[in-house]
């Protein structure tokens, strides 16, 4: 039973206590370890350079608000040879994606608003449509 588990759980051994194991690690470790696998078969098989990679990476880090993965990547293409204008250029593309799918997808989940009024859709309605 999974309280049984939590209740002998020290401090120490969470992600928030002294050896900073993270709670997937310790828990799952099996579904870890596939995501290693995941990382190591990527590099491997990769097809881009590394440049690339850490821009798709740095903005993927953006969109899944990941502070160590931004962090990770932004210094990661830094590395790679990027210039910090390169990734503020990426870092505005990222924005203006995010904003443009944002803007698609409210429009289309909308639809004709004005039906919607003048049906008189009542917002306990909303959720049977």
């Amino acid at each position: 039973m999974v309280f049984s588990k939590i209740s002998k759980v020290s401090p120490e051994s969470t992600s928030f206590g002294k050896s900073g194991a993270r709670l997937l690690t310790e828990w799952f470790p099996e579904f870890a370890e596939h995501l290693d696998k995941m990382d190591e078969t990527y590099r491997e098989m990769r097809t881009i350079d590394e440049k690339t990679y850490q821009f798709i990476c740095f903005a993927l880090a953006i969109k899944a608000r990941s502070k160590p993965c931004l962090l990770k990547h932004f210094m990661g293409a830094l590395e790679a040879g990027a210039t910090v204008k390169e990734l503020a250029y990426i870092m505005g593309l990222t924005f203006r994606e995010a904003a443009g799918g944002d803007d698609c997808w409210t429009h289309d989940a909308l639809g004709d608003y004005k039906a919607l009024i003048a049906e008189g859709l009542k917002s306990s309605e909303c959720c049977k449509r």
